[in-house]
């Protein structure tokens, strides 16, 4: 126990580095919701700047302990609210799970009730390193379909983000007796895009800091989006360590975009031991008020194309017919099919046939 003591100074040195991070910036935002559900793993991404992300979700779960003797009935529900504060690279957030436990102690024919927040925690996360800033360097191949698919060691490289925080424990908290009203808690996120459809993410986390019990634990969750982007399932594994408690879980699930702006969930998992023994199902939605704008960038900063090239002939006609503004899924990127290469190896050949004529 004295070991992990030794490093609570540390922790909290980390997290006085995090909010003196250079903030520095690059964008983050996109025109699609992205959610951390329906896991618990955090993505390395902050929804962007003055985005507003309300993330909700119910569960039961039945929890039984062999050596205790003890049966459990549990429902709870869990919030997340996320904003993108002053900088891209920055978010804020509030994490809740309000509990509702019958624990039933067989060997006495006892009932016994817990009610409280679980989880009450605010932090803050920061993206520190981004291996798609240089667009550049992460052009699709405009000759092989399969290039752009396939698996690349280059895509192992991850995305790194710091997150500090507090726990509190207000009142006379039953699941947490004894605890002071405020811990901390420190926690590295990754994450790795290994293909256009698979998504990897790790969390790391030394959670209530400065309390009699603080917990070692990790998060490597798998992601997965269909043909049809509106769909992604994931698995996740959970490994928690402390004096108080330990565990080893796994979920699963499936995610379903319904709009830009609106995404439900579904989620079960369980417990990998007996003490206690764990199954739990979950539901929930995410939804997302954008109030993003972009930085405007002068002329005399841009670089050679960045203000969409040269102009069409026909762009100031009006456009008679429809546009179909789509259902949100067409903004996910799942790399070009081999019909959009085509289109994009033709217009290269000819931005080179043109760029190779001799003005007069």
């Amino acid at each position: 126990m004295n070991s992990l003591f030794v490093y609570s100074k540390l922790y909290q040195y980390v997290l006085s580095i995090l909010l003196l991070l250079p903030l520095a910036g690059i964008s983050q935002y996109t025109d699609v919701i992205n959610s951390n559900r329906p896991g618990l793993s955090v993505s390395a991404y902050a929804v962007g700047k003055n985005v507003v992300q309300a993330e909700l979700g119910v569960f039961y779960e039945q929890r039984d302990h062999t050596l205790l003797n003890t049966q459990s009935d549990i429902w709870a529900s869990d919030i997340s609210l996320r904003y993108g504060l002053l900088f891209e690279r920055l978010e804020i957030n509030f994490e809740g799970t309000f509990q509702d436990q019958d624990i039933t102690y067989t060997n006495f024919n006892l009932l016994a009730k817990r009610r409280d927040f679980s989880r009450n925690r605010l932090g803050l996360k920061y993206l520190i390193y981004d291996p798609f800033k240089n667009p550049e360097a992460n052009k699709p191949n405009l000759y092989s379909w399969r290039a752009n698919n396939k698996f690349q060691f280059k895509n192992l490289i991850p995305a790194v983000s710091l997150y500090g925080g507090a726990n509190f424990v207000l009142g006379d908290n039953p699941f947490y007796v004894g605890e002071p009203t405020l811990s901390y808690r420190g926690m590295i996120a990754t994450q790795s895009r290994i293909t256009p459809r698979f998504v990897l993410i790790t969390n790391t986390a030394y959670d209530r800091i400065s309390s009699d019990d603080p917990e070692l634990s990790y998060l490597i969750s798998l992601s997965h989006a269909f043909r049809n982007p509106k769909w992604s399932v994931f698995v996740e594994h959970q490994g928690i360590q402390s004096d108080r408690y330990a565990d080893l879980l796994i979920r699963g699930g499936i995610a379903h975009l319904l709009k830009e702006n609106l995404q439900l969930d579904f989620n079960m998992g369980a417990s990998l031991k007996n003490t206690p023994s764990r199954i739990f199902i979950g539901l929930g939605g995410s939804y997302r008020m954008d109030f993003h704008q972009d930085s405007l960038i002068a002329i005399e900063d841009q670089e050679a194309d960045q203000n969409g090239g040269a102009i069409n002939k026909d762009a100031m006609k009006k456009d008679k017919k429809k546009k179909n503004k789509g259902n949100g899924a067409e903004d996910i990127d799942l790399g070009p099919s081999k019909k959009q290469l085509k289109k994009l190896k033709k217009a290269e050949k000819k931005k080179k046939r043109e760029s190779s004529e001799i003005d007069f």
